[in-house]
């Protein structure tokens, strides 16, 4: 064999093992294309659809700190200064559906109070649509007309249940008519056992619910809204009736409610007041004494002064002549981010005495 058959039979012999390896080489494979979030801003700001779904999500909550001296909702308290910090987790979802959106909202509360564990309450968590929702959030009789003043302690005289389990539906004309009806849980509500007594009945084997019924009416810078609420356990209730107007420089409120045995305390013309002072040595609370008597009226006006400050005022009596004065500034020195200093005062006719407190807060939402 020559020179020149052993170069060609070499570069044969290499071709043909760089063929075999060529065909045996691993090929990456593609990547996968990426999924972006997509804003979903068909119900509103900060809502996002999940990954691979049809449903929006938004999350939100706030961060709060605040100083309190004295407490305007017990005339007996002795305390000096408490600081108390809170967090909320708020998640909502909403999803179109032929019936309209399909929607939830839930807030976690966790709470740390002065020298205390941290407590954690689900404070809402309800299903909406087409108007109707189950679930746990606030009484109708408040939400319906719009609590009270825009003040930290608004409900010292006492304006109706807060957090309970409701089937409701809230209609909508689109011309500025609403309305509203509610069955409301009466064992769900942080008041449904408060005012104990000889005459209420207890709730242990009770199963009717509460209700309310509401109606109102906005136009222009004038709304008018009325509800009224029937406790099944009491067997008696209340009405609450309330005019807004906002002229822009000057907004204000008057409501005005009248329960229907004076009597007697009910969750919807009841007590935020500590009621031994008043409960009798046979257990009955009397409600003339504690709670409104026949009737309450509160009122307020909010002005602002610039951009980033705002002043408000509430006043509130009873028939039972109770008083209340409320007043803060809302400071937003930059955007969710409020600080807020309040101070209450309270008069009791009962004991002829009288109460101030005052707060200092800083909340952070987002």
């Amino acid at each position: 064999m020559n020179i020149k058959s052993l170069l060609l039979g070499s570069i044969a012999a290499l071709a043909a093992a760089s063929g075999a390896h060529a065909a045996d080489a691993v090929v990456a494979a593609e990547p996968e294309p990426l999924e972006y979030v997509r804003i979903c801003d068909a119900f509103g700001a900060g809502y996002f659809f999940i990954p691979g779904t049809e449903t929006c999500l938004r999350i939100g909550g706030k961060v709060r700190t605040e100083g309190q001296w004295k407490d305007p909702y017990d005339r007996d308290s002795d305390f000096g200064t408490k600081w108390h910090t809170r967090a909320e987790l708020n998640v909502n979802t909403a999803t179109d559906t032929e019936y309209g959106p399909l929607k939830t909202d839930t807030i976690v509360r966790w709470d740390w109070n002065d020298g205390g564990s941290t407590s954690t309450t689900l404070l809402w968590a309800y299903i909406n649509l087409g108007g109707f929702t189950v679930g746990k959030t606030d009484s109708q009789y408040n939400q319906f007309v719009g609590y009270a003043g825009d003040v930290i302690q608004d409900d010292v005289i006492y304006d109706g249940p807060y957090e309970l389990n409701q089937m409701t539906y809230n209609y909508d004309a689109g011309n500025g008519f609403t309305a509203v009806i509610s069955l409301e849980d009466t064992n769900s509500s942080s008041d449904s056992t408060a005012y104990g007594g000889a005459w209420q009945l207890s709730t242990a084997d009770h199963y009717l619910p509460n209700v309310v019924a509401g109606a109102g009416y906005k136009a222009d810078a004038w709304s008018f809204r009325v509800v009224g609420g029937y406790d099944s356990i009491v067997e008696e209730g209340a009405i609450k009736a309330r005019i807004d107007a906002d002229f822009g420089i000057l907004s204000a409120f008057l409501m005005g409610g009248w329960n229907t045995d004076g009597s007697k305390l009910n969750q919807y013309a009841g007590s935020n007041q500590n009621v031994s002072a008043c409960t009798t040595s046979d257990g009955i609370v009397h409600g003339a004494d504690c709670g409104w008597g026949d009737w309450a009226v509160w009122g307020g006006v909010g002005v602002p002064l610039n951009d980033k400050l705002k002043w408000n005022l509430q006043l509130a009596y009873t028939d039972s002549k109770m008083f209340e004065a409320t007043t803060n500034v809302k400071f937003n020195p930059v955007k969710n981010l409020l600080i807020e200093p309040e101070v209450t005062y309270v008069h009791y006719d009962l004991l002829g005495d009288d109460t101030f407190s005052g707060i200092l807060r800083f909340e952070r939402t987002f």
